[in-house]
């Protein structure tokens, strides 16, 4: 598959802004806050550093992605769209009766997709599975997560961390979508995880901080956290909950709330 430049990638990111959009106006119901913060990390990956065959869903050697925030879900499908796993005209249909395109992601349904992800905590354990496979199969591809921080509040998630360092898994690299807000409140306000990256440092993981909106940043972060041998990485990413949309960025009404038909008119422009 054609990768795209970094002066290319910001227009992607940008049209696949614009489809989150549209798809969960036309849905009437979904995440677009959460899905806009993590865009940014999913362009990078899907169109300048992964390994994919979208012709070849199965492909062994394959890049893997686990979107362990399933409510994520429309940011992955807008990618995998984009990829050419499935036409884009069914992205309309997302959340709709007999859709492929569920509300969390359904990997019975849909090529491209790695986990059947939304209970959150899990997807990081997945991902640890995908990699410790890559291991005893002898193959070269890399799992990357993506986690949301609120379900940094999740014992699982933590058990998982140590686990991998244990193991020693490599070839996991792992993304922490940091837009400091979940569900009820603001992250702090309902399990303040601080200080982030001192933890993750201390379950011996080898840590990066970014902005993770700084397409050049997070592309020399994965590349140096490819380098990195005999541990797992994770990138702690500095998001807008909401990004690119005025009204939605830090507005943590929009964490489940699609845009009514108006404001949807309104990102739209915005997103020119």
């Amino acid at each position: 598959m054609k990768k795209l430049s970094v002066e290319e990638l910001p227009l992607k990111a940008k049209e696949m802004r614009r489809d989150i959009i549209r798809m969960l106006a036309e849905a009437g119901s979904g995440h677009p806050g959460g899905s806009l913060s993590c865009i940014d990390i999913l362009a990078v990956l899907y169109f300048h550093i992964m390994n994919q065959d979208p012709s070849n869903p199965k492909w062994a050697d394959r890049d893997r992605v686990i979107l362990s925030k399933g409510h994520g879900a429309p940011a992955l499908y807008a990618a995998l769209a984009h990829a050419g796993y499935f036409p884009k005209e069914l992205l309309t249909t997302l959340r709709k009766l007999d859709s492929p395109l569920q509300g969390h992601p359904d990997m019975r349904r849909l090529p491209g997709l790695e986990a059947s992800t939304g209970s959150l905590g899990q997807g990081l354990s997945i991902a640890i599975g995908c990699a410790m496979a890559r291991r005893l199969d002898n193959r070269k591809y890399y799992t990357y997560a993506v986690l949301s921080d609120g379900e940094t509040n999740e014992g699982q998630t933590w058990e998982a961390a140590s686990a991998a360092s244990h193991h020693k898994v490599d070839h996991l690299i792992a993304f922490l979508d940091y837009n400091k807000f979940q569900l009820d409140d603001a992250v702090h306000k309902i399990c303040n995880m601080e200080p982030m990256v001192a933890k993750w440092q201390d379950f011996n993981w080898h840590v990066q901080e970014i902005d993770g909106h700084n397409l050049k940043q997070i592309i020399a972060a994965v590349r140096e956290a490819q380098e990195v041998k005999a541990k797992p990485c994770m990138i702690v990413a500095h998001t807008i909950k909401g990004k690119g949309v005025s009204f939605m960025e830090n507005n943590n009404h929009f964490h489940g709330v699609a845009p009514t038909k108006e404001e949807a008119e309104r990102a739209l422009q915005e997103l020119v």
